[in-house]
């Protein structure tokens, strides 16, 4: 192997909460995680979708909403260290010759592991695109779709399509920041955002501070290799050419399961077969958790994610660290996971006055 590749303990499919909670799993194990997710931040579908509504069957935990969830997950990792390698999706999982397994992404990262978790709950989600002939051309420099620096927009003419939570804050964080020529698309006056966002845009609309276009793009224009325009069908049929110098589509995500289907491993109805005593699926060595797998009587629900990261993470030390006798500790007992976690508990009865 080149010096570009990453050796590891485990490489981690997916970065929502179960795959947060595998990365904790392992970490009590001392296995080595890096975790590999197609959006830009960690959390998976709660974060991205619904990070402001409520989850209220998280045990212990009468009420969170997605970014809280996913917040306290990153906190309960963070001894651990997990490498996280955002905005890629892995492309090739390959079994080498020492029974380890290279995994390579789409932005060109590779790393050689002992153990692969598949924790992509229903599959990779990708951005919903627009389909205009030649705009992704223009994708990394002039089209996105996902929020950057606001200070990076200033001066700038930009485009938010969509009608989601996600769009229209974004749009709404240019607008506040000043600076920005900001105009928000959607093919209907209909949006799935909340109230209080629609609120807050309709009152900046009617103060002139941004616009509101129903319409539907129907092609883009270049000036050389820049993105100069967009011609929009407008709900009333009026035609409309829009100057842009960014552009944001912010439709929401659509999951797919992607290259893991060209991986052999044993599906049923695009779901991995898995066995309930270790979570490894038909190739050992890669386990599934979460919405990913299925099995008799299987519950898509986090709680049930995270239960089967527990028992997948046993089995994987025995990958990892074969001939090793691999005890169940209980953290509030064991020194050695009081040291890893970082933490000193009380004595029993309390603290000493």
């Amino acid at each position: 192997m080149t010096g570009d590749v990453i050796e590891t303990d485990a490489v981690i499919i997916g970065a929502g909460p179960v795959g947060l909670f595998q990365a904790f799993q392992l970490g009590l194990l001392e296995i080595r995680t890096h975790v590999v997710d197609a959006l830009p931040h960690p959390g998976g579908q709660p974060a991205e979708l619904y990070p402001d509504k409520p989850i209220y069957d998280i045990p212990a935990v009468p009420a969170c909403t997605g970014q809280e969830l996913t917040d306290a997950l990153l906190k309960q990792v963070r001894p651990f260290e997990p490498t996280f390698h955002l905005g890629q999706t892995v492309s090739r999982v390959e079994r080498q010759g020492d029974d380890r397994f290279l995994v390579s992404t789409s932005q060109r990262t590779s790393l050689l592991t002992r153990t692969v978790f598949i924790a992509a709950g229903v599959g990779a989600f990708e951005p919903r695109r627009l389909k205009l002939e030649g705009l992704e051309t223009f994708e990394g420099s002039q089209l996105f779709f996902f929020p950057r620096l606001p200070e990076q927009e200033i001066g700038r003419r930009v485009l938010v399509v969509g009608d989601t939570d996600s769009a229209m804050q974004w749009a709404l964080s240019l607008v506040n920041q000043g600076g920005v020529d900001v105009t928000l698309m959607h093919r209907r006056d209909v949006f799935q955002s909340s109230t209080d966002l629609q609120t807050q845009m309709r009152a900046l609309c009617a103060q002139g501070r941004m616009r509101l276009l129903i319409g539907q793009a129907t092609a883009c224009e270049s000036d050389g290799e820049r993105l100069s325009a967009v011609s929009v069908l407008r709900a009333d049929g009026a035609a409309e050419r829009l100057d842009v110098d960014s552009m944001y589509v912010m439709q929401g995500l659509s999951p797919r399961l992607g290259a893991m289907a060209q991986w052999g491993l044993a599906l049923e109805r695009k779901q991995l077969v898995v066995d309930t005593a270790t979570f490894s699926t038909s190739e050992p060595g890669i386990f599934a958790v979460g919405d990913i797998n299925t099995y008799p009587g299987k519950r898509k629900l986090i709680v049930c994610g995270f239960h089967e990261c527990v028992l997948a993470a046993y089995a994987a030390a025995t990958r990892v660290f074969p001939g090793k006798a691999i005890h169940l500790e209980y953290t509030t007992s064991s020194s050695r996971l009081h040291r890893l976690l970082e933490v000193r508990p009380e004595p029993l009865g309390g603290p000493v006055p």
